[in-house]
């Protein structure tokens, strides 16, 4: 099966046949910097992360992820805070780059910053003036929609229905438009803000045409894939096309995809609503895998509700996978896998196959997350049979083969087991430490001293030691 995704522009699903043969140039709209991440910026970032890595298996990714580090709500937090817009910019920054790491999100191929992309800007600008497409006013510079025929055609909007829908709550102050929907390009300084010189005054660029000139100078003319929020269809990107389609009379990209919506409790997270909860809150709370299992279990269209029940229900199921993806470490030295060569089984190949058709079917991991959980619960099936009795129903290569197909999903999927604090584990104590203390255990049951026995069995399960008691009296362990 054919990879096929919704495209936003056309309102339905389509083939994707990339510009050029074996190459997919993908843009993606980053975080506005002024503050923490919300489950709304994970829900995208990992989505995106997501289809990266899937078109990686098939394309090379040429992937850029801008950053809007001038904005109005930079500028009022800077304020507050009496520092610099680039202090609060480079501040949340850093925190955007930890969160993404902890949520295994890969880094862009390039991140764009818009105050390093200036002259870029002012050229494009400078372009749509000489175009006809812009004019300056008062020290702005505005783009006139009404000369761009096709505005709208993203979001499905009309001028004439927008106009009438207005009801006189446009902007008084900005009598300078030629019309209420022109945007700003370019915006006049204001006192005591940052800016920059441009053939129209001192000031600064406005949001929309950032992401055209950083598409257009790290990318080209047309991309294949342009992605975002579906809070960003309208007005920034319908705004981005109008701009950078009239400059280089091609389109700005191929597919347009957007992402749904996180709700709490069934309203809409915003930061204007005050529900919004960041991702270091969360982190507190839930293993980061967990996080990213609740937005990848549903498609990534479609809108989910963050309730405890769903997170709750998203960290037992991360559980389980890990416990999959942790059978290698576990059990693989004991189980004698020292090659990875070994001939694959046709229900394995049937696993992947179905996984891949979910996948290709606009990437809809609800149904790709049931072929990973089968597999998942398969293994941890065998992890409990070889804890308890020392043995396994399926055969050592059968084992193998099955946990070599969850890891190729996994992967996909952007999981990534926490083989780091494991190893602490096994630092912190050695078998022949567990081993010992095994051992006083079994003398304490003799001598009925349990609660020195309990003692014991606590004290290793805080190490991450898990005992199997043996109907024979002996005893197994585990580390968990």
């Amino acid at each position: 099966m054919t990879l096929r995704l919704y495209n936003t522009l056309s309102r339905r699903k389509e083939e994707f046949i990339p510009l050029e043969a074996g190459i997919v140039k993908m843009y993606v709209c980053g975080v506005t910097v002024y503050d923490y991440c919300h489950l709304g910026h994970a829900r995208a970032y990992v989505v995106w992360d997501m289809i990266r890595r899937y078109l990686a298996t098939k394309y090379q990714v040429k992937f850029v992820q801008n950053i809007t580090d001038i904005d109005d709500k930079i500028l009022k937090r800077a304020l507050e805070r009496e520092t610099t817009m680039q202090a609060i910019a480079n501040q949340y920054i850093a925190t955007y780059d930890e969160d993404m790491a902890r949520l295994n999100v890969e880094k862009a191929d390039d991140y764009p910053r818009a105050t390093e992309t200036i002259s870029e800007i002012i050229d494009l600008i400078q372009k749509l003036i000489d175009r006809d497409y812009a004019y300056a006013a008062g020290g702005d510079v505005y783009y006139a929609v009404q000369k761009f025929p096709s505005y709208g055609k993203l979001s499905g909007r009309k001028l004439e229905d927008m106009q009438a829908g207005a009801s006189g709550r446009v902007d008084e102050q900005e009598e300078q438009k030629r019309y209420p929907f022109d945007f700003a390009l370019w915006k006049a300084a204001k006192p005591n803000e940052p800016f920059w010189e441009s053939p129209w005054g001192k000031g600064r660029p406005g949001w929309h045409i950032e992401c055209s000139a950083m598409v257009r100078s790290r990318l080209g003319d047309t991309i294949d894939i342009h992605a975002g929020g579906s809070d960003l269809q309208f007005p920034h990107h319908e705004n981005e096309i109008a701009q950078s389609e009239a400059a280089s009379n091609q389109p700005l990209a191929k597919y347009w995809m957007h992402n749904g919506f996180v709700n709490i409790d069934g309203e809409k997270m915003s930061k204007s609503l005050n529900n919004f909860t960041t991702i270091r809150d969360l982190f507190g709370y839930f293993d980061p895998m967990a996080i990213r299992l609740f937005i990848l279990q549903a498609q990534y269209r479609q809108p989910i509700d963050f309730t405890e029940e769903a997170i709750n229900a998203a960290t037992k199921g991360w559980e389980t996978i890990r416990d999959g993806m942790l059978f290698a470490a576990d059990f693989g030295k004991q189980l004698g896998w020292a090659s990875s060569e070994v001939p694959s089984r046709d229900d394995v190949a049937n696993a992947i196959a179905c996984f891949e058709e979910a996948m290709n079917d606009d990437f809809n991991t609800s149904v790709a997350m049931s072929h990973v959980f089968e597999l998942a619960k398969k293994l941890r099936a065998e992890r409990n049979s070889l804890s308890h009795s020392g043995k396994t129903a399926a055969s050592s290569e059968v084992l193998f083969q099955d946990w070599q197909a969850l890891s190729y999903m996994a992967n996909i999927l952007g999981f990534v087991a926490n083989i780091s604090d494991r190893q602490v584990q096994e630092d912190s104590i050695s078998e022949a430490e567990i081993e010992a203390l095994i051992q006083q255990r079994i003398e304490a049951k003799k001598a009925k001293n349990y609660k020195e026995g309990d003692r014991i069995r606590d004290e290793l399960k805080a190490l991450g030691i898990t005992l199997v008691d043996q109907k024979d009296g002996t005893t197994r362990w585990l580390r968990a």
